[in-house]
């Protein structure tokens, strides 16, 4: 037996991005275990993660090419070879192409983080077609827009400083379920004696262990950041010093924050006046003493109507208390501008010629239901799916079903299962997964490089994405050189090694190593030197102005509040959010046997008052709806849900619930204030028994 240990990098849409140590045993993966010497991931994996190998090797992998033979939707497949695919493939989408390339449309996200098999390859295939471009806003685009209004880029307090702080403001995120290696660095703080608090509609696995837990309705996370500044300002708790030399705007600031007192902001929040004026001073205060207090901001926030705004007010935060001076303080949204990425080099949009369309994907239920016009351009005749699974996880799902049950639309899907998405396919492509390919990673937690090495050969027929797109490419007559680089060639592009924050990167030495961590100051806005066109942190904001939004912090309530539309809540009253499971990640891993028993079934947790008013018991299956179609769970009856409030923990498959649906039945295709993102947080419901 010959026993070898791979280095590699966990590929999922998450911020701890772990070095993996993958032990291989006669060309077969035995055990995915974490880094003990990478310092993030310190030898430490979630438990999904830890499960890799138990899905590389799961008995449902798709290991052959795939035709439909049944009706769409309904999952029934003949095998085929590689050949007859990429023949089936190729002879449709050329007449589309003659057309109207527009009129075919690439759907992917971030079912792999990488940099080489996420968008590479497939990026050149589909500049060299002309086809619609993509607006990948489902998960981050809004709170990321909002944040580089403020700040200028998508940097923020290191991951490593975290433990040394001494308040750490949880908001918007559960940790312990979706960014693990923050919480240990959180824990470590804690048992050094720093306070921990958490700010969340919902009384999660991580709000429960922190000293403090601050149940906010869902969507009005900007108001209570308005309310902080209006106790810091009226305290006297800000740093007067900090404001002048790097922050434009607080003179306007300072009035748009006053017109916010506690009282106001308590009955917009559901909270009390006592919570906002404790926070705002346990947080002045320990940014006047010096100390590292950081706010550790997840997506959470942004999924709602002001999603945006409620990041940008968050933002300014650790300009207005000088937090940002210790290494320790400021925020964490993302550290992903950190990265020096060449997506020029990798995705070659010279290729392009002229302006195609963009087509966004939250609203792909509806694009796909529209016809030929003017306005939209030609209706969508193609959609090539990789890295992502719509069906599970757009928004208005029943309408995104009803899109791709379209008998004249040609769809292709790239996969390792046959999921919800999977089964309106007419061609299925077999890919590979992590430990099969080779791929090179950048993060949004934390600070390193990462490279992945194939640790085995590819499983039955499977084929790496850029493979894939090299050979549609053949297959579609293009002849651009960039089309043979090999995979090894594209990660050697993947970062600017000219930056002086890639510290000279070279693909062969991060290989061997594993990773590489970016040359980044410890406190990166200590002296200002922010990344906006003023170069300061900007309380007003020009560029806002000029695309028509309000400049300076504001509050934006939900689509679907009682505020903003009495009628529907009289009719829906109920809020719901859909935060992940634990044992899940968005709708990945839900087919692995042991995760999925770990989850149980898809349940709704509701609040004692709310399901007395309905009769409702614990256990008792539970029909959650609204206007746009409904879903079946079971009821938990517990005061995690403050009231008012029903939490469907997701992304469940559908056709593994009971009724073949999940949460995002009821959700919208409704975008955000800034970003163009989706509102899966701002959805109104009613909660009815059922037998």
């Amino acid at each position: 037996m010959t026993t070898t240990q791979v280095r590699a990098a966990c590929p999922l849409d998450c911020p701890d991005t772990c070095a993996l140590l993958v032990t291989v045993t006669d060309g077969v993966a035995t055990a995915v275990k974490g880094d003990p010497d990478h310092p993030t991931t310190a030898g430490v994996l979630c438990t999904k993660v830890s499960r890799f190998t138990e899905r590389t090797y799961h008995a449902d992998r798709l290991l052959h090419p795939l035709r439909r033979v049944g009706k769409k939707g309904e999952g029934k497949f003949e095998r085929i070879s590689w050949e007859e695919a990429l023949q089936t493939i190729a002879a449709r989408l050329k007449p589309i192409a003659a057309r109207d390339p527009q009129a075919i449309l690439p759907y992917s996200y971030c079912g792999t983080m990488g940099l080489v098999q996420g968008e590479s390859m497939s990026s050149r295939f589909f500049n060299q077609l002309g086809a619609s471009l993509l607006d990948r806003t489902i998960c981050a685009s809004a709170g990321a827009t909002g944040y580089r209004y403020t700040v200028g880029a998508s940097i923020g307090t290191d991951l490593e400083q975290f433990q040394n702080a001494k308040l750490i403001i949880i908001w918007g995120g559960n940790p312990i379920a979706s960014n693990l290696h923050f919480w240990m660095r959180a824990q470590e703080a804690k048992r050094n004696g720093a306070t921990l608090i958490a700010i969340d509609p919902y009384r999660s696995l991580t709000a429960e262990k922190c000293h403090q837990h601050i149940a906010l309705l869902p969507g009005t996370d900007a108001a209570l950041a308005l309310g902080l500044m209006h106790v810091l300002i009226t305290e006297n708790l800000v740093d007067q010093d900090y404001i002048d030399r790097y922050t434009v705007g607080y003179a306007e600031l300072k009035q748009r924050a006053l017109a916010w007192p506690p009282e106001r902001v308590a009955e917009v929040c559901g909270i009390t006046a006592t919570e906002v004026v404790e926070l705002a001073r346990l947080y002045g205060q320990a940014c006047r003493s010096g100390e590292g207090a950081a706010i550790r901001t997840n997506y959470g926030v942004q999924r709602v109507h002001g999603g945006g705004m409620a990041v940008r007010n968050i933002a300014c935060l650790p300009a207005l208390t000088g937090a940002w001076r210790h290494p320790a303080g400021g925020m964490q949204l993302s550290s992903s501008g950190s990265f020096p990425v060449n997506r020029k080099a990798l995705q070659r949009p010279d290729l392009l010629k002229g302006t195609p369309r963009t087509i966004n994907m939250s609203t792909i239920g509806d694009d796909l239901l529209k016809t030929s016009s003017p306005e939209f351009g030609p209706q969508v005749e193609a959609v090539i799916v990789y890295n992502s699974n719509p069906l599970a996880v757009a928004p208005d799902s029943s309408k995104v079903a009803q899109g791709f049950a379209r008998e004249d639309l040609f769809t292709v899907v790239l996969e390792h299962f046959q999921t919800d998405t999977v089964d309106y396919a007419d061609i299925v492509l077999p890919a590979t997964t992590q430990l099969e390919h080779v791929d090179a990673h950048s993060t949004y937690g934390h600070l390193y490089m990462m490279a992945n090495n194939a640790a085995v050969a590819p499983l039955g027929e499977a084929k790496a994405n850029t493979e894939i797109f090299r050979l549609l490419a053949r297959y579609m007559g293009f002849d651009d050189p960039c089309f043979q680089e090999s995979d090894d060639a594209l990660a050697a592009k993947a970062f600017d090694a000219t930056d002086a924050r890639a510290v000279h990167f070279d693909w062969e030495s991060l290989k061997r190593t594993g990773w590489q961590k970016l040359a980044m100051p410890e406190a990166p806005f200590a002296e200002g030197g922010f990344p906006t066109p003023s170069g300061k942190c900007e309380f007003y904001s020009s560029a806002m102005a000029q695309a028509g939004l309000d400049p300076l912090p504001t509050y934006i309530a939900p689509h679907e509040s009682l505020a903003s539309n009495p009628a529907l809540a009289a009719r829906f009253p109920l809020a719901m959010i859909s935060p992940p499971a634990r044992n899940f990640l968005n709708s990945t891993f839900v087919n692995v046997k042991s995760l999925r028993a770990a989850e149980g079934e898809p349940h709704l947790d509701i609040h004692p008052d709310d399901a007395a008013a309905r009769g409702i018991a614990a256990g008792d299956m539970v029909r959650i709806f609204n206007d746009r179609g409904s879903f079946v769970a079971k009821a938990r009856v517990t005061d995690k849900a403050r009231r008012g409030l029903v939490v469907g923990l997701s992304v469940w498959w559908k056709k593994l619930a009971s009724d073949g649906k999940n949460a995002n039945e009821v959700t919208s295709q409704r975008l955000t204030d800034m970003g163009r993102a989706p509102t899966f947080y701002d959805t109104l419901v009613e909660v009815e028994k059922v037998a």
